[in-house]
C-alpha cells in the first residue's frame, strides 16, 4: 500500500513517474526508448517504484516481437486538487494520476472579500467534489491566485487587486485545512502549466502564455520550466506602460496596459461610449442591464457596432505592442493567448498578431505561431494539478 508521504527516491524515478503521468501506461521496453538508462538500471528503478506503491502493473503490453512485457502506470489512487482563483470567479477540480479532470465546479467569487471568506468558499467546493467523486483524501493541492506570489513560501506579495491578501500564509493555512501538501502560484503561471500539460504547448520548450482578463499577465517557459523571477513578479506585463497620459492604474501608475485594456478597462470605456451616444448598441444594453461587461462589447461588435469593434481592435493593438517587445527580447517558439477576453472574437487575435508581426523582426516571427489556448476555463486547474504533481513526483 502506498503511503501518502512516499516520494521518488532519485531523479531517475522522478523522470519515470512524470513520463507515466504525461503519456499514460507504458511497457518497460517503451520506457527504455524514452530514458537514457541501461536495461538493468531501468528494471531496478521500476521495481523500486512498484515496491513503494507509486506505480502498479497495468496488463500486457502490445507485442513488439518476442516475449510480451507488462505495462506499468502511476498508481490510479492518486487524486490531486486544483484551485484557480480569479478576480471574480473560482474553479475547483479533482484530477486522477494522469491529470485528467474527474470532477469540476465553478462559482462566482469576489477576491476583494479577502482570503478568509474566499477560502471558506473554496473549501466548501472541495468538500462537494470529494463527495461527488468519492475521493477519500487529496494527495496534494495546487492553488492559483491573481497576483504575485513568493513561491517558496506560498505567500501573495502586494497584489494590486487583492486587498487583505498581502503576506497571507495561503500554503500553510490550506495545507492544514486540506491535510495534504499545497503549492501556491500566480494564476497566469497555472494557465501556462495547463497548456503545457494538455493544451497547445505540449511539445514546445520555450513559449509565452498571455492571459487577458480582469488583469493581464504572462507566463514565461524557458527550456520547459516556468520562470517566476526573484520575487515572483516575472511576466507582470499588465503594468508595462502603453500610454504615458493614459488612465490611472490600480498599481498607482498611469497608462499601464491593464488600465487601458482589461476586463475592467473595457467595461469602463464601453460605458463612456454608451453615455456619450457614440454607440447605440452599447447604450441600449446599458439602459437594459444598468452596467456593461466585456460580453456586451463582444455582442455589440458582433452585431456590427463600429465603436465596439474599434475598442477591441485598439485593445488588441496595445496588447500586441507589448507582446512584440517580449518576442524581440525572448524569441519564443510559441505565443499562447488565453483568458476571458479571448471571447471577444477573432478580431482581437487578428489585431494582436498584426501588431506583433509588424513590430518584431522577421527572424523572430518568421515561424512563430500566435494561437488561442486550447483548454479555456479549465487551463488553470489543470496547471494547478501539474504544479503539485511535479512537486510530489520529485525526490524529497
Amino acid at each position: 500500500m502506498r503511503s501518502s508521504t512516499v516520494r521518488p527516491a532519485n531523479l531517475h524515478q522522478a523522470h519515470l513517474l512524470r513520463l507515466l503521468r504525461d503519456h499514460g501506461p507504458q511497457s518497460r521496453v517503451a520506457l527504455g526508448d524514452l530514458v537514457e538508462l541501461s536495461r538493468s538500471k531501468l528494471a531496478f528503478e521500476i521495481e523500486r517504484l512498484m515496491e513503494s506503491g507509486l506505480i502498479v502493473p497495468d496488463g500486457l503490453a502490445a507485442s513488439r516481437g518476442g516475449r510480451r512485457s507488462y505495462n506499468v502506470r502511476v498508481a490510479p489512487s492518486f487524486r490531486f486538487l486544483g484551485v484557480d482563483i480569479g478576480a471574480t470567479s473560482v474553479d475547483v477540480a479533482v484530477s486522477n494520476a494522469e491529470l485528467e479532470i474527474v470532477g469540476h465546479l465553478a462559482a462566482p467569487l469576489n477576491v476583494r472579500d479577502g482570503p478568509v471568506a474566499v477560502f471558506e468558499q473554496v473549501l466548501a467546493l472541495a468538500g462537494r467534489l470529494r463527495r461527488t467523486t468519492s475521493v477519500e483524501h487529496f494527495d496534494g493541492a495546487g492553488i492559483g491566485v491573481p497576483g504575485p506570489v513568493r513561491f517558496p513560501e506560498g505567500v501573495p506579495v502586494a497584489p494590486p487587486i487583492m486587498p487583505g491578501w498581502n503576506g497571507f500564509p495561503v500554503r500553510e493555512a490550506m495545507s492544514r485545512e486540506l491535510g495534504c501538501p499545497v503549492l501556491v502560484d500566480n494564476d497566469v503561471n497555472l494557465m501556462t502549466l495547463g497548456e503545457q500539460q494538455a493544451g497547445v504547448a505540449r511539445s514546445v520548450r520555450d513559449f509565452l502564455c498571455v492571459k487577458l482578463g480582469t488583469g493581464i499577465g504572462c507566463g514565461i517557459v524557458v527550456d520547459g520550466e516556468v520562470r517566476r523571477g526573484v520575487t515572483g513578479s516575472a511576466g507582470d506585463i499588465g503594468h508595462i506602460q502603453v500610454e504615458p497620459d493614459g488612465p490611472r492604474c490600480l498599481c498607482g501608475n498611469t497608462g499601464c496596459l491593464e488600465a487601458c485594456f482589461s476586463g475592467y478597462a473595457l467595461a469602463r470605456d464601453a460605458t463612456e461610449l454608451a453615455r456619450s451616444s457614440r454607440s447605440a448598441a452599447l447604450a441600449e444594453r446599458l439602459a437594459s442591464a444598468g452596467r456593461l461587461t466585456a460580453e456586451d462589447v463582444s455582442a455589440a461588435a458582433g452585431a456590427g457596432d463600429t465603436a465596439a469593434q474599434d475598442l477591441i481592435r485598439e485593445g488588441g493593438t496595445r496588447t500586441g505592442h507589448v507582446i512584440a517587445g517580449l518576442v524581440s527580447f525572448f524569441n519564443p517558439g510559441l505565443v499562447v493567448i488565453g483568458g476571458g477576453l479571448t471571447g471577444l472574437g477573432h478580431s482581437l487575435l487578428a489585431s494582436i498578431r498584426t501588431q506583433i508581426y509588424r513590430q518584431s523582426l522577421p527572424l523572430a516571427t518568421g515561424n512563430l505561431p500566435i494561437v488561442l489556448g486550447k483548454l479555456g476555463q479549465v487551463a488553470g486547474v489543470v496547471g494547478a494539478t501539474r504544479l503539485i504533481s511535479n512537486h510530489l513526483f520529485s525526490p524529497a
